[in-house]
């Protein structure tokens, strides 16, 4: 199968979704699928670089994202392209730029598009003029106007499945949650060296948290926290890997509280060089309250590291038993589950459930279901298109 895939997002780019494309992508690859990246030019890929089966479009910074990019020009050129690679389906993971041409390629080659809904517009709306601009009525709309005419739509996790059922989207929709390639994190490690570079004692307990440095991700409560765990822990640190725009008020923040030699700021690590920050670590911590997808909890969970995280239906259904990690709904029970874990650290090594978990977050699961979906979606538009009038539910998986 030929899978053009079409998305704003791509490495160079440091992203959750950046992660999940190269994820699927070799994956699909591994089972012999050919697959084609569209997407953006980026300042850090020189112009005449040969990537293969990677295509860019002229892109300019995002409007409020400015370390993300939209393309302003190439629909055409895409689907030239399209042609001559014999696509047999389009997977956008956009609802952007490169979504709106992959939809454009599909529709005028007459084969089947499919979407993941990566993210949940309704966390993000602050950053468009304090959120005075676009409401969630918005995000609603633009949604269900984006998938409209598409053969399928992939649900990274129930909450994106629920948000999008409330929008009242008929489209066939499946939960099928981003795998990991367990090869990268459950070979065993050496962090000596990592501990060096970073000035760290064998036996000082470490917090990490690897995200992107915004107000969303809410790393300031982490921060905050530290105080209290350093009562009980003086030489514990929190590592925070990543980069971001708020960067600075964080540094801030701990100058403020003292906290400069138990708070240490790694900056952004290629995706495929974090795999030891994860083995250096006691604990994964995060404070988030909007992931969609949480990628680094995946990754954490496949390196045997337990995390203490922020409660959702997401995370409250990854994180279903003591030995893989715990949630928290209240910003002060943080402390707590924090220190339960430092303080009894081997109580919670049953390994069946995380063998049981290893399978359902692998890259191998996750691309056997994207084949299965990509073939329920090519009944779907070979029945819409004989019929020439919507499916009624239920006809979507009928041979």
């Amino acid at each position: 199968m030929n899978v053009g895939i079409f998305t704003d997002t791509y490495f160079p780019q440091v992203s959750g979704v950046a992660t999940s494309i190269q994820t699927l992508k070799n994956d699909l690859e591994r089972k012999g699928n050919t697959v084609y990246i569209f997407t953006t030019t980026d300042p850090h890929v020189a112009k005449n670089t040969i990537e293969p089966n990677i295509f860019r479009l002229g892109s300019i910074p995002f409007i409020s994202f400015t370390d993300r990019r939209i393309a302003y020009r190439g629909m055409f050129h895409a689907l030239k392209l399209a042609k001559e690679l014999d696509l047999d389906i389009v997977h956008t993971q956009t609802e952007f730029s490169l979504g709106l041409i992959g939809k454009f390629v599909a529709h005028s080659l007459k084969i089947p598009c499919v979407h993941t809904y990566h993210t949940m517009y309704e966390d993000y709306l602050h950053y468009v003029l304090n959120g005075h601009l676009l409401k969630p009525y918005h995000v609603k709309q633009m949604s269900k106007l984006f998938i409209s005419g598409l053969s399928g739509v992939v649900a990274p996790s129930k909450r994106v499945y629920d948000t999008l059922q409330g929008y009242g989207i008929k489209t066939p929709m499946e939960i099928i949650p981003t795998g990991v390639d367990l090869s990268e994190y459950t070979r065993p490690i050496d962090t000596v060296a990592l501990k060096q570079q970073l000035n760290l004692q064998d036996n000082q307990p470490i917090l990490l948290t690897l995200s992107r440095i915004a107000h969303e991700k809410k790393i300031e409560i982490l921060i905050q926290s530290m105080p209290k765990l350093l009562n009980y822990y003086p030489n514990l640190v929190l590592l925070i890997v990543g980069g971001g725009p708020d960067m600075d008020d964080l540094v801030e923040l701990v100058t403020k509280l003292n906290l400069t030699e138990n708070v240490l700021f790694v900056g952004e690590v290629n995706h495929e060089d974090v795999a030891p920050y994860y083995h250096l670590a006691n604990l994964f911590v995060s404070a988030s309250d909007t992931e969609s997808q949480g990628l680094t909890f995946i990754e954490a969970m496949a390196t045997g590291l337990k995390c203490v995280v922020r409660s959702s239906p997401y995370t409250d259904d990854l994180f279903d038993d003591p030995s893989l990690g715990v949630t928290y709904s209240h910003p002060e029970d943080y402390v707590g589950l924090v220190l339960q874990y430092l303080q009894h650290e081997h109580v919670f090594d049953d390994v069946q459930p995380r063998q049981q978990k290893l399978y359902s977050i692998s890259s191998d699961c996750f691309g056997d279901h994207i084949l299965e979906f990509y073939q329920d979606a090519y009944k779907y538009f070979l029945r819409k298109k004989l019929a020439n009038e919507p499916l009624k539910d239920g006809q979507y998986y009928d041979d």
